[in-house]
C-alpha cells in the first residue's frame, strides 16, 4: 500500500496487488471510478466478466441498471464513485456451459485481503454516505451476521473502515444491481432498488 498516494497512484499500485490468489486467473485488478470528491460511494462485490475484460467497474448489464436507478432516486450518477469490496474477479469454468466464466462469490479471507484498498478509497474520497450493493458488500463493512433482506432500506451506523471514520447513520444497503436482471419480477425488483437508493440520497440532503 503506498503511503500518501491519491487515488491513481491508488489505482497503479492496485494493478499489481497479489494479496490473494484471486489476481492469477483474472485479467487484471479493477479499481473504483468515479468522482473523487463524491459525497456517496457505491460498493458492490466485485467485478463480473465485462469488468474484467474492461478495466472499469459497473460498465456491463449491472452498471445499466445502477445508473438508471440512480437517475430515479435523485442521485446524479456522474457525482457518484463506485468500486468494489474485492478488486479481481472470481469465476470458474463449468463444462455444460462452454467458454463461459461463471462468478463465484468471494470468501471472507479474499474479501480481508483486498479491505485495505477499500478504506484507502474511503479515506481519500471522505464520502458522507455508503450504499453496499448486496449481501457481500454488506458483509465486508459489517461483518458476517450481516443480511440483506433484514437491512436494506435503512440507515444503518456507519463503520470504521481503516482510517475512514464518520459519525452517525451513514450506511444504506440494498441489492445488488445484477439480482434485478435475475429477479422474476424485474420491474418490483428495481422498485425496491430505486426505494433504498432514495434513503442514501435523502441522507445526502
Amino acid at each position: 500500500m503506498p503511503a500518501r498516494a491519491k487515488l491513481p497512484g491508488l489505482r497503479k499500485a492496485a494493478a499489481d496487488c497479489r494479496g490473494c490468489p484471486l489476481h492469477a486467473p483474472a485479467t487484471q485488478t479493477v479499481f473504483g471510478a468515479g468522482d473523487a470528491d463524491a459525497r456517496v460511494v457505491l460498493i458492490g462485490e466485485q467485478p463480473g466478466d465485462q469488468e474484467d475484460r474492461k478495466g472499469h467497474p459497473f460498465v456491463g448489464p449491472a452498471g445499466h441498471v445502477l445508473t438508471r436507478a440512480l437517475d430515479e432516486a435523485g442521485i446524479d450518477p456522474d457525482k457518484t464513485y463506485v468500486t468494489n469490496a474485492v478488486k479481481h474477479f472470481k469465476f470458474e469454468h463449468v463444462p455444460e456451459r462452454g467458454k463461459r466464466r461463471i462468478h463465484k462469490p468471494p470468501s471472507l479471507r479474499e474479501m480481508g485481503a483486498c479491505k485495505p484498498w477499500l478504506a484507502a478509497e474511503l479515506a481519500l474520497i471522505e464520502p458522507e454516505v455508503l450504499v453496499a450493493l448486496g449481501a457481500t458488500a454488506g458483509k465486508a463493512l459489517l461483518g458476517s451476521s450481516f443480511r440483506v433482506t433484514k437491512q436494506r432500506g435503512l440507515l444503518l451506523p456507519c463503520p470504521a473502515i481503516g482510517a475512514y471514520e464518520t459519525a452517525g447513520d451513514c450506511l444504506v444497503a440494498t441489492i445488488h444491481p445484477s439480482a434485478v436482471l435475475r429477479a422474476d419480477d424485474r420491474e418490483a425488483a428495481f422498485a425496491g432498488l430505486v426505494s433504498d437508493l432514495r434513503v442514501a440520497a435523502e441522507a445526502l440532503s
